[in-house]
This record gives C-alpha cells, sequence and structure tokens, in this order.
C-alpha cells in the first residue's frame, strides 16, 4: 500500500476505530488507576528473557522502519525479545479493545494523540506516569503540545515518539521557469499572493485547494490558528472554528478558488500529484510526502515553513505516542521490559526520523544526525507552532463535522461561513453525546 493511499485511509478510518472500540469494550467513565508493576520504569531491565508483543498501524514505509529498529533492539538486547505486529489503522481499533478484553492484548502499542483519549476512557490502555518519571522525561524536552498531548484528565497516557505536521511543498522547477526565486519561498500573505499573481500571469494555478481532510481539511485548521481561533473553547465543551478567524481563514482559501488561483473540484490527492508533475507549484501537505518527493527525478520539490497568512503562526500535526495496554495479569518482568523498550526507541529517534518524521524530542530534533536528513529541518521547525487536538475521548467524531464542513464550501456548495455554522451545531451535539457515552 503506498503511503498516500495509508494516509487517506487512517483519515477515512479514525472515526471507525473509536465505534469499533466501543463495541468491544463499552463506553466507561472510570479511569485504570494505575499500570501493571513496572521495576524501573524502563530506565533498564536485567531480568529473565522475555518475549513482548508490539502492535501498530505503521503499514508503510515507517513500518519498514520499525521492523528494522526492532531487529537492531533485538540483538543488543538478547534478554527482551520484541515481536511487532502491523495492521491497517481500522483493523487495529478493532482487535486492540477485543484482545485487551479478552486478555490477550499486547504489551505495547503506538498510536496517534487524537486515539489516545478515546482508549484511556474505555480502559484499554493505562497510565504510564511511571515511565516518564523513571526516564527523567520533563516538559521542557519536549513543544508544548507535543508534551500536553500523552495527558488525559491528568494522567500520561504516551510516551511521545515523534510530530508530523504540515508543510509548504514547491515546485523549484516551475518557479525557475515562472521567473521566481526557487530559494526563496513566500513566507507572508502578501509574498504569496504576488508570487501566485506571476504564476497566473504565466498560466498556472500555482495552489490547489483541496475540499478533503487530507489536506484542505489540514489548511484550514493551520489557517485558523493563523487568524487566532481555534476548533474549541477552553474546556471542549464547544466548536468555536465558526468564528470570525475561521470565517476569515476558510474565505481566504476559497478565494484562491474564485480567483483563478486553484481549479475547482480538486479530486482527492490531485493537488499533490498536480505538484509533482509541474501543474501546481504550492501545496500545503504532510511531512508523510517527503521521501517521495526527494526521489522524484523529473522536478525538484522543496520544503518550507507554512507561510504566515494570519498575523501568526498555526500549523497542523499529529503525533505517535508509545502506549501501555491494560494487562489481566501482573508480569513485573514483562512490564518492566516493554518500558525499556519504549526507552530504547525514542533514544534512538533518529534512524525512525528517517521514516518521514520529527523527533519529538527538542534535543534530537536539533541533533545533526536529524538535520542531515533532506527536507525535514523546516517541519521541525514549525513544530513551535503545531497544535494537536483536544485531549478529550470521542474528538475525532466532532473534528468529522469539521471536515465536512470545510468540503461544503470549497466545493463551492455553501458560503465560508454557512458550512462553518452548520459543521458547528452538528459538532456540538457530538460534544454533548460524547460526555454521557466516555464521561466528564
Amino acid at each position: 500500500m503506498t503511503e498516500l493511499t495509508r494516509r487517506r485511509f487512517l483519515a477515512l478510518s479514525g472515526g471507525m476505530g473509536s465505534a469499533l472500540a466501543l463495541a468491544a469494550c463499552g463506553g466507561t467513565s472510570k479511569a485504570p488507576t494505575a499500570a501493571p508493576a513496572g521495576g524501573n520504569g524502563g530506565a533498564s531491565y536485567s531480568g529473565p528473557n522475555v518475549t513482548i508483543s508490539f502492535w501498530n498501524g505503521w503499514t508503510g514505509s515507517d513500518g519498514q522502519t520499525a521492523q528494522k529498529m526492532v531487529d537492531d533492539f533485538n540483538k543488543a538486547n538478547p534478554n527482551v525479545q520484541v515481536k511487532m505486529n502491523v495492521y491497517q489503522w481500522a483493523d487495529f481499533f478493532q482487535k486492540l479493545p477485543a484482545a485487551v478484553q479478552s486478555g490477550n492484548g499486547p504489551d505495547v502499542a503506538a498510536m496517534h494523540i487524537d486515539d489516545m483519549p478515546t482508549q484511556a476512557a474505555q480502559q484499554v490502555i493505562v497510565p504510564l506516569d511511571d515511565v516518564a518519571s523513571a526516564l527523567g522525561l520533563k516538559e521542557s524536552d519536549f513543544a508544548p503540545a507535543v508534551w500536553n498531548g500523552g495527558v488525559y484528565q491528568g494522567k500520561r497516557y504516551g510516551i511521545p515518539i515523534d510530530v508530523h505536521n504540515l508543510g509548504l511543498y514547491y515546485n523549484k522547477t516551475v518557479m525557475a521557469k515562472a521567473g521566481l526565486d526557487p530559494n526563496k519561498p513566500p513566507t507572508t500573505k502578501d509574498e504569496y499572493m504576488t508570487q501566485l499573481d506571476t504564476l497566473k500571469s504565466k498560466g498556472i494555478q500555482g495552489s490547489w485547494v483541496s475540499p478533503f481532510q487530507f489536506t484542505g481539511g489540514f489548511q484550514f485548521e493551520s489557517l485558523l490558528w493563523q487568524f487566532g481561533g481555534d476548533t474549541f473553547n477552553s474546556d471542549v465543551s464547544a466548536a468555536t472554528w465558526n468564528s470570525d478567524a475561521g470565517v476569515q481563514a476558510l474565505t481566504w482559501m476559497v478565494d484562491l478558488i474564485k480567483n483563478g488561483y486553484s481549479p475547482k473540484n480538486v479530486g482527492q490527492d490531485a493537488d499533490y500529484l498536480a505538484l509533482k508533475n509541474g501543474r501546481n507549484v504550492f501545496n500545503w501537505q504532510g511531512i508523510w510526502q517527503v521521501n517521495d518527493v526527494v526521489a522524484l527525478k523529473t522536478y525538484e520539490i522543496g520544503a518550507a515553513p507554512l507561510p504566515k497568512i494570519g498575523s501568526t503562526g498555526g500549523v497542523w500535526g499529529n503525533s505517535h505516542q508509545f502506549v501501555l495496554p491494560r494487562k489481566s495479569s501482573n508480569d513485573a518482568n514483562k512490564a518492566n521490559a516493554s518500558r525499556f523498550f519504549i526507552n530504547w526507541f525514542t533514544q534512538n529517534a533518529i534512524p525512525w526520523a528517517q521514516s518521514a518524521k520529527v523527533p519529538a524530542r527538542n534535543d534530537l530534533a536539533a541533533s545533526a544526525g536529524f538535520k542531515a536528513i533532506p527536507h525535514l529541518d523546516s517541519f521541525a521547525q514549525d513544530v513551535q507552532f503545531t497544535h494537536f487536538p483536544p485531549s478529550v475521548a470521542g474528538i475525532g467524531d466532532a473534528l468529522a463535522e469539521l471536515y465536512n464542513g470545510v468540503n461544503s464550501a470549497v466545493l463551492l456548495k455553501q458560503n465560508p461561513a454557512s458550512a462553518l455554522n452548520a459543521a458547528a451545531d452538528k459538532a456540538n451535539k457530538i460534544i454533548t453525546d460524547n460526555k454521557k457515552k466516555y464521561g466528564a
């Protein structure tokens, strides 16, 4: 399965994962009180030989990278052998709750930051504050959004692995042919529009707007934050993307279409494919395409931080984090070996970064080894401006309505204000229902 298709599948399956998990375990407001016994929290392991299972949904090149890292870990630590199982994300969220419920869950798993609150509310995963404490992890080691994103209802459920965020890809070859400096991608709204006007004068629609979550929805969220808005209010009791900032953000996207900088009715992934074949110049796209554009021979593609169309930085992002599934048995050796594997993997994050990720730890993201990987440093520069979904159970179901609203406006079916208002009304009902389903 290609990376492009895998990302699309992830987008389509996120809400399904929540529903399937509920079907397997049932909603509950009672959170698990503690993880299984874990010795020194993974700082080291000197116990007897154990085999631990590790589940994730890395079906693309990141899965190949993870398997190589697991192999390296197994060679270096013969008393801890890790067996990795990879599933499509939809299958992962069907199998994991059922396996935990039956007492056959994995010892370690990885999931996206926005899936963790739902899994925690359903007691599929357990707190691992002991791991963070034993390893001496602290907020200053990470960007605030990365650190806080692993916390649900005051307890840490995730150890950060990476950040994967949005950035600006630009076709340097086409820029040069149009008379633009290929080494100066736009950084502000004025620069962006000036370069688009130059491209338009050459018959090039330079910034295609996608109506889909991947990546038009993420572009809207980035612009929303840049214009000073947010997706929800402070206690996540209501959607706020229909604010003046939200209308400004979506209007800017729609105006790119109305003013001829983007074609209408852009198909799924067509914006990215057009970048690669020279028909599109600027593409707001995820870090997961870095290795694809580096390998491209026909055109030279660059990557840069997102331009500031609004008054401040704002970037959509997500994060993979390690979690510990709830176990019916209390095997202290396996528990500590699992924590030791988490520690080893996060300390060896540069090989993982080569699958197109920014290391979660600030020191690793600033290291020479990471900076030597082509195109990734621009994404690391934007981590300071990156926002993650709120740590609230079922939040993906509410955000799905946001993406539906963006879709309607970008396809010119509704004006931006009407589309965002309708989406917010539907999301607010979901938020209310989720409080009853998962607990406050």
